[in-house]
């Protein structure tokens, strides 16, 4: 099974939250505290390694402020 993780440029997001409701395993949340404008952004809360980098969350951003890494195992 692939994995992958995201990494959010916190001071572009706006908090709109659509790329949370796009996560399939739900490892997206909203941060303690504000961005520099004033906004809550998202964050990747995943201690589970839940994220499979399945990359929808970036599609949906309409900040364009999602970049998804993914991990995929190798056959040897």
């Amino acid at each position: 099974m692939a994995h992958g993780r995201i990494f959010i440029d916190a001071e572009r997001c706006k908090g709109c939250e659509l790329c949370r409701t796009a996560c399939p395993p739900h490892v997206i949340s909203l941060a303690p505290q504000r961005n520099s404008i004033g906004y809550y952004p998202v964050m990747l809360n995943d201690p589970d390694n839940k994220c499979t980098g399945c990359a929808l969350c970036a599609v949906v951003c309409p900040e364009a402020c999602i970049i998804v890494y993914r991990d995929v195992a190798v056959p040897a």
